[in-house]
């Protein structure tokens, strides 16, 4: 999983197609029998060919386990897991928290955060809570529609100057051009800065979630030195143009994608010096998911796969070496010394590179000599209709906006349906309209985690924050130096397996500290002496008379969309109230010091403190 920098000395060289691997064109036997002994002379020799360059010996391979197995496995894995980390905390004790309506459990699932008004919109949508959600997730589904000029506005008043270039702008201004080191990473970063942007002012929440569900499934780190330059295009015109689309596009978009290209070294991928760190990750995190990896077997005993035997069940090493091959010559423009002229990082073939000898991967034959790209796409077109790559896509998808434990019906329904629609352009989009209004979603509460991005942007959301992200900003530096402490700044995962989502992962001391703090002073800050979040303004708006219960049911309201349990408010409303009563006492709106009777004591930071308090909440954390 990890990049993979050695060679592959298992392929040698092989240079060029021998003639002894050839098909005889000049076979005296009958048109029928010709093919059948061509066909059966070329699976000899690759065979041989297999035993020459990958070993004659096989190891033994677990095969992966039937599906019932391979989900009591799962569950009884899960089960240790949460019991190891359990009996490791400090008395540990189960929260029980009250249940909002469901407007505030869709929205806080299908996009980064419930606010007053997302919950007026989605509750406007529809008779029941079913037909809501439906018209809501057809809504966000047809993003086009949907005017998000203001976010633009906001982006390009901010400063934003590289979102809008073309990958050979970006290549002629930020690497060709061989500039100072922050405008080299300049696009990379604003990528990073702009994601926090959008999702907390993007009227399109659902693409955004997708969009970023697809960086982290096809993780390119943002700041590597040689992807970051052209992250623009890797981000406008891989992920999000395709993010509802077609997964198979998608595949052939971030295979030939310059930043993918550097990231896992298919660049200089070539049959005089293969690298098989694109193919294995291809096969073990884009698509068929290491679960259903072999090991080094006989590529040739695979079984078949159970859901469709014209599929094996999975992959094997030398379904990686031979990946590897299918992709040699995928390249990018980007001066290399044979090619000197070609220097404005787009996508090339470079059939000179390129291994057009015969192989044998994933179950099938691909002949040798064919055309250009051809061996590449087949292997794209194999993955992309087999019944296991839609199971392990499928089970993401849910895992992302229900739960970490799929249950298997879903995972099944809605993998049918995303095979089914395989060359379908809008193969995503009709699959997550499934998995969005199945009853799995509609009953889940509770049972995710906000991640530290999903956790700050969502705090953004319903503090109000009008501020903008920005690069040559200092508040905005600090506040991306405070995010990274909390091992979630946005597209900056360094391995190629993407930010984890489950919660066990982000269930540590350290990240729930970090964020924590993140928030808290969130709540204090302030820009150019304007507060970066608008606690006092709101209240002044929302609340006529400054109680301690008035101002905890408010900000309860705003925050989280509903009103927790009343142990949950009597702690928020005795801290606001200190020495006073909740119910009768009237804050005043000052700041003045007085220890000698707290309840008149820096009462406007007790207040920011109390919306703190809210913000830190198991509440606010779960989603």
């Amino acid at each position: 999983m990890a990049r993979r920098m050695f060679r592959i000395a298992r392929m040698g060289s092989r240079a060029r197609l021998r003639p002894d691997l050839r098909i005889s064109e000049a076979d005296p036997a009958p048109q029928g029998q010709r093919t059948l002994r061509s066909s059966e002379r070329l699976l000899i020799q690759v065979k041989a060919r297999q035993q020459r360059l990958y070993g004659a010996r096989w190891a033994s391979a677990t095969l992966p386990p039937p599906r019932e197995e391979a989900v009591q496995a799962d569950a009884e894995t899960s089960a240790s897991s949460a019991s190891h980390s359990r009996s490791s905390m400090s008395n540990p004790r189960l929260r029980t928290l009250a249940k909002p309506g469901f407007a505030v459990r869709a929205l806080n699932n299908l996009s980064y955060g419930a606010t007053p008004t997302s919950i007026a919109e989605f509750n406007a949508l529809g008779g029941n809570d079913f037909q809501r959600l439906a018209n809501w997730v057809d809504w966000q589904l047809d993003w086009t529609s949907i005017d998000d000029s203001a976010l633009d506005a906001r982006l390009a008043s901010a400063g934003y100057t590289t979102l809008g270039k073309s990958l050979t702008q970006l290549w002629a201004d930020h690497i060709k051009a061989d500039p100072e080191y922050d405008v080299r990473m300049r696009p990379a970063w604003e990528v990073q800065r702009a994601a926090y942007v959008r999702a907390t002012h993007s009227r399109r929440q659902l693409r955004e979630v997708i969009a970023n569900f697809w960086h982290a499934h096809f993780n390119v780190m943002g700041s590597d030195f040689s992807a970051g330059p052209v992250f623009v295009h890797y981000d406008r015109d891989v992920i999000r143009a395709n993010a509802t689309g077609n997964f198979r596009t998608m595949l052939e978009a971030v295979a030939s994608s310059t930043s993918m290209l550097y990231y896992l070294d298919n660049l200089n991928n070539s049959r005089a010096g293969p690298n098989e760190n694109f193919a294995r990750e291809l096969l073990e995190l884009h698509t068929l998911g290491v679960d259903n990896y072999l090991g080094f077997m006989d590529p040739f005993l695979v079984p078949k796969c159970p859901e469709d035997p014209a599929y094996p069940i999975g992959y094997t090493d030398i379904d990686v070496y031979e990946t590897s091959a299918a992709f040699t010559g995928w390249s990018a423009k980007n001066g290399h010394w044979e090619f000197p002229a070609e220097n404005d990082g787009t996508f090339v073939y470079r059939q000179s590179w390129h291994d057009a000898g015969p192989k044998f991967l994933l179950g099938m034959m691909v002949y040798p000599e064919q055309p250009a790209l051809k061996d590449g796409r087949d292997v794209l077109d194999r993955l992309a209709s087999h019944p296991r790559v839609a199971k392990f896509i499928c089970k993401k998808l849910i895992r992302r906006f229900i739960n970490d434990t799929p249950k298997q019906a879903l995972i099944d329904s809605a993998a049918a349906i995303f095979r089914a629609n395989w060359k379908h352009p809008q193969q995503i989009e009709i699959t997550l309209r499934h998995i969005l209004n199945s009853d799995d979603l509609y009953n889940s509460w509770g049972q995710k985690i906000r991640r530290p991005f999903e956790a700050t942007v969502a705090a953004m959301r319903v503090l109000g924050q009008d501020w903008t992200l920005r690069l040559d900003h200092g508040k905005s530096d600090e506040f991306m130096w405070r995010v990274g402490y909390t091992g979630h700044t946005a597209y900056n995962w360094p391995s190629p397996n993407g930010y984890p989502d489950t919660a066990v992962s982000w269930s540590g001391a350290n990240s729930f500290a970090m964020t924590w703090k993140l928030l808290n002073w969130m709540t204090e800050t302030k820009d150019a002496e304007v507060p970066m979040s608008p606690i006092l303004d709101a209240t002044r708006a929302g609340v006529a008379s400054w109680t301690a219960d008035n101002l905890v049911a408010f900000w309860c309201r705003r925050v989280l969309g509903y009103q927790p349990t009343a142990a949950r408010k009597s702690v928020l409303a005795r801290f606001m109230a200190q020495n006073g009563n909740a119910a009768t006492d009237v804050i005043a709106d000052t700041d003045e010091w007085s220890a000698n009777d707290l309840k008149k004591h820096y009462n406007q930071q007790r207040l920011r403190s109390m919306v703190s308090l809210i913000l830190l909440s198991p509440e606010f954390q779960t989603r």
